[in-house]
């Protein structure tokens, strides 16, 4: 399975979809092709298609390996229904990409123009070089999130689809929903705290950790994992606080990860312009960690900009707080914290093995993926903690093996 294979699935499933919307319409005497409404329909496909391009694919290929880690028969019917729910998994990943765009007022994702700034009118709409607007306008916010809504509906229809060819496919069902919900709720959350105080920084930290739980865990991490023991025709329930735990780590893990790049990784690279989180004026565990860390005027002036309207942070500003990021210590203690999980992590990865009873082949397939939300090393401690808990285990450094592997 490789992220190309899910895309190009991806964009199967959705122009079998999407070339029905166009061949229905309201009788023959009144094709759909002659409204002029179809004008708007089109350029929704097609930046249905062209959102969903990119990107690693990651929650796909660890639900995708997580079945075939447990399935031992060769089955291609089956497989094929794994395939197809994972591209569900990943058509709501777009969906949540677009609306998030939109409410973060971000101008780029994967490197090209936000959905819904494709989807605004340029400014001189007979300047062909001119591809995309500098700002969304009303048709291109509103027509964006019809998409996001489009997407998730077609997602919903997808998975459904492909639980049928499943074993457990009602709770296939319940779990692809529920998700979607955890994902809404995190979003709320995650808006809320655009008021959270800035004067208690543990507080700040510990409700910047609770709306990733919500917001990225659910779906990134705990969702495959669960949809993949599902397709396999695991019990869900006797495994339900493992996954959950393990999930989490490796949620809280990757999305840490993210939110470093985002003060320490460079545009070319992300696809999306650094510093966003600052200039949104997000409440992360780096802001709450800086607050705590850097000294008493530092922290005045950080507070002070964090309340100004998001619209007056300038670049410099923006590469102040980056700065102080680093050189107060809140970098350095977010790769600690993100070495911790991994660690923690791994060592859930290999509990949950056992209980799963994988064979050797399958166990390898577990643990390299769950290896792929992890950092190969964040800190210079990190292979020690790592080698430390396979010797508690008594066991043999498989996942970090495995981890090696992956990054070789």
């Amino acid at each position: 399975m490789t992220a190309a294979r899910v895309e190009q699935r991806m964009e199967e499933l959705l122009q079998r979809h999407f070339d029905y919307l166009t061949a229905t319409g309201p009788g023959p005497d009144h094709p759909l092709d002659e409204d002029p409404s179809q004008e708007a329909l089109q350029a929704v496909i097609l930046q249905a298609i062209e959102a969903g391009r990119g990107g690693k694919r990651l929650r796909a290929l660890l639900l995708c390996d997580v079945w075939r880690a447990l399935e031992s028969e060769q089955n291609p019917d089956r497989e094929q229904a794994v395939v197809d729910l994972a591209c569900a998994l990943e058509v709501y990943q777009t969906s949540a990409l677009v609306h998030d765009d939109i409410i973060d007022g971000s101008p780029r994702r994967r490197g090209r123009p936000a959905a819904h700034l494709a989807l605004s009118r340029p400014v001189a709409e007979n300047n062909p070089n001119d591809r995309a607007p500098a700002r969304p306008d009303a048709r291109g916010t509103g027509l964006g999130i019809l998409l996001g809504d489009l997407l998730a509906s077609l997602s919903t229809a997808l998975a459904l689809q492909a639980a049928a060819d499943l074993p457990q496919g009602p709770a296939i069902g319940r779990v692809f929903q529920a998700i979607q919900t955890a994902v809404v709720t995190g979003q709320v959350l995650d808006m809320g705290m655009e008021e959270a105080s800035l004067d208690d920084p543990e507080r700040l930290r510990s409700q910047a950790m609770h709306t990733m739980a919500w917001k990225t865990a659910s779906y990134t991490t705990m969702a495959p994992l669960a949809l993949g023991l599902l397709a396999a025709g695991t019990d869900l329930e006797e495994h339900k606080v493992s996954v959950h735990a393990l999930g989490l780590d490796l949620g809280l893990a990757f999305q840490l990860s993210d939110d470093l790049l985002d003060v320490a990784g460079d545009d070319r690279h992300t696809g999306k312009p650094v510093g966003g989180d600052i200039r949104e004026g997000k409440r992360t565990v780096l802001l709450a960690d800086t607050l705590a860390m850097a000294n008493p005027d530092q922290a005045k002036e950080v507070r002070r900009l964090y309340d100004s309207p998001s619209q007056r942070r300038k670049d410099a500003q923006v590469n102040m707080v980056r700065d102080l990021m680093q050189s107060c210590g809140a970098v350095e203690a977010s790769r600690r914290r993100i070495a911790d999980l991994s660690v923690r992590a791994q060592a859930r990865a290999q509990a949950l093995a056992d209980d799963l009873h994988l064979s050797a082949r399958g166990r390898t397939i577990f643990l390299k993926a769950c290896r792929r939300f992890l950092p190969l090393a964040t800190t210079a401690g990190y292979h020690e903690r790592v080698s430390s808990i396979d010797a508690e285990a008594g066991q043999a450094s498989e996942v970090q093996r495995a981890g090696q592997d992956e990054h070789e």
